[in-house]
């Protein structure tokens, strides 16, 4: 990666990160996510993300994604900064549907497209926690534009009674 793309990644995480976080000092639980994201514009990549996420409100979370991967002409990566809108706060229903959008920053060789800054939108859909448990991880999966089409598996942990 050049110098610009890592000062744009540097500054993504420096900036956004303790907007994140500042809402776990008000003991607001943390989620965590772990994800496998297809991206395809111009060429196409498959990246693995973590993210974390903190509530904003009842029915919104605010989130931070990083995910590095390999792309048509080699290693690429993004930074997203994301708020997702879920339809059943409390879990009430097994699975729920959720929407977001946000900004996204991706980092590729130039011959791909080069480093950018994207508008993100998503549509998601969050399965329930296992029968019985009161904690845990739950899948999800997202449908998505941002840079290109998004498909995105993901595993994140589950909160009682919260999405």
């Amino acid at each position: 990666m050049s110098r610009s793309r890592w000062r744009w990644a540097l500054w993504s995480v420096v900036v956004i990160l303790p907007v994140c976080l500042s809402a776990q000092v008000q003991q607001q639980p943390l989620q965590t996510e772990y994800r496998v994201d297809g991206l395809v514009a111009r060429t196409a990549g498959v990246e693995a993300g973590l993210g974390i996420s903190v509530p904003a409100g009842l029915y919104m979370r605010w989130g931070l994604v990083g995910g590095f991967g390999a792309g048509a002409h080699g290693s690429e990566g993004r930074t997203d900064f994301v708020a997702r809108f879920s339809l059943d706060p409390f879990r009430q229903s097994g699975w729920a549907p959720y929407a977001g959008g946000g900004i996204s920053g991706r980092y590729r060789p130039e011959r791909d497209g080069g480093s950018r800054g994207f508008l993100l939108i998503y549509l998601g859909l969050e399965g329930p926690l296992a029968l019985g448990r009161t904690s845990g991880f739950v899948p999800a999966f997202e449908l998505g534009l941002g840079g290109g089409v998004r498909f995105g598996v993901i595993v994140r942990r589950g909160i009682n009674g919260r999405r």
